[in-house]
């Protein structure tokens, strides 16, 4: 068992550097294609009836890269798989809680007995 918890936190980590490692590519990426934008704009005068339009695009993908930013290091952080393992966990804890509050007050209201919340099973073991 232990074995499969080791790999476990291995397939974690392994993820997880793979998604900081496109993070880091992606940043790359963005100073690259910036200089190109720059220089296609000012040295080759692409666009220029629009004015410095790279500037718009260049913090576009800087907005982008910023989202993706915050998906590595705070989402991914804070809302990853544990996070929806223990909210499910709780809320299925409050499910059966407000079940059996339920239950509770319809067998002290007499409209079922205690008997008739029992699974099929467990009311053969009663009659037995």
């Amino acid at each position: 068992m232990e074995s499969n918890q080791q790999h476990d936190v291995y397939e974690k980590a392994r993820k997880r550097v793979k998604q900081k490692k496109r993070l880091y590519y992606h940043f790359v990426l963005f100073l690259i294609g910036s200089i190109f934008l720059i220089v296609l704009n000012i040295i080759f005068k692409v666009g220029e009836q629009f004015g410095d339009w790279f500037k718009y695009a260049i913090a576009l993908w800087f907005f982008v890269w910023i989202l993706h930013f915050i998906n590595i290091f705070i989402t991914k952080r804070f809302f990853g798989k544990d996070w929806e393992r223990k909210e499910t966990e709780k809320l299925i804890e409050k499910h059966l809680d407000k079940s059996e509050d339920l239950e509770r007050n319809l067998i002290k209201k007499g409209v079922i007995t205690p008997n008739d919340s029992l699974p099929d099973s467990e009311k053969k073991n009663l009659d037995q």
